[in-house]
């Protein structure tokens, strides 16, 4: 267990070491100057923004996600790139375990962050646990998102192509605030339907215990398919 916290902690480490993905890092604090300071100015200049303040929360949100899934996804696509994968591959503990105890650093960082983010914004008085279950459901996207591209992917070209695939999924469900009620059920089969809506819920003072319950079940769910995939494929 040990030499496991030791290797998640130096994945983390190898992001300082590169230049294009230590910028990713800059993003939560660029996402909490849009929340905390512009979009209040934006608000008291433009009243008619009041009412898309809880979308534009839900999707910042969600971008903190987004950041360390790609991230990590960069990281093990270089492992395959390299033949490392090779090497990990024959190393004598559970691979399932290996491959999920990496993702540990970037979950509790994304939680967090998320958690961070929705109490210090300015426009609701948030309950903290009912914060801090929102804020683990946001940090559960990140290892599906990590493994599926990595699955998908032969090299870091096919990466950044993938990523913009995942990054369209993770968000779209979005769109169902914008539609008919009848038409939502569309949107029913994406993971992150579930958390929007539920985050929604919180904000709005609703009960939201049913999305937040879907949502996590959902995720555990497509986390122990892609971990299952991910070492059929990488350590191959």
């Amino acid at each position: 267990m040990k030499q496991l916290i030791r290797l998640s902690v130096s994945d983390f480490k190898l992001i300082f070491r590169d230049a294009s993905l230590r910028t990713f890092l800059f993003l939560p604090i660029l996402i909490f100057v849009v929340v905390i300071v512009v979009l209040p100015l934006v608000k008291n200049k433009f009243e008619v923004v009041a009412e898309y303040i809880p979308f534009v929360l839900i999707v910042a949100t969600i971008e903190v996600t987004q950041m360390f899934g790609f991230i990590y996804a960069v990281m093990l696509i270089e492992e395959k790139e390299m033949g490392v994968s090779h090497v990990y591959g024959v190393l004598p503990i559970s691979k399932m375990g290996f491959s999920l105890m990496r993702q540990v650093i970037p979950v509790l960082i994304t939680i967090l962050i998320t958690w961070a983010l929705l109490m210090t914004q300015p426009f609701y008085n948030l309950p903290f646990l009912s914060t801090l279950g929102f804020s683990m459901l946001s940090g559960l996207i990140v290892p599906p998102y990590a493994l599926g591209v990595s699955i998908l992917c032969k090299n870091k070209m096919e990466g950044l192509i993938w990523v913009k695939v995942f990054n369209l999924i993770v968000v779209i469900p979005v769109i169902a605030f914008f539609i008919p009620p009848s038409y939502t059920f569309l949107f029913t089969i994406l993971p992150t339907h579930w958390a929007f809506q539920g985050l929604n819920h919180l904000i709005l003072g609703e009960a939201f215990l049913l999305e937040l319950g879907i949502g996590t079940v959902f995720l555990i769910a497509l986390t122990a398919l892609t971990a299952r995939l991910f070492v059929q494929r990488h350590y191959a």
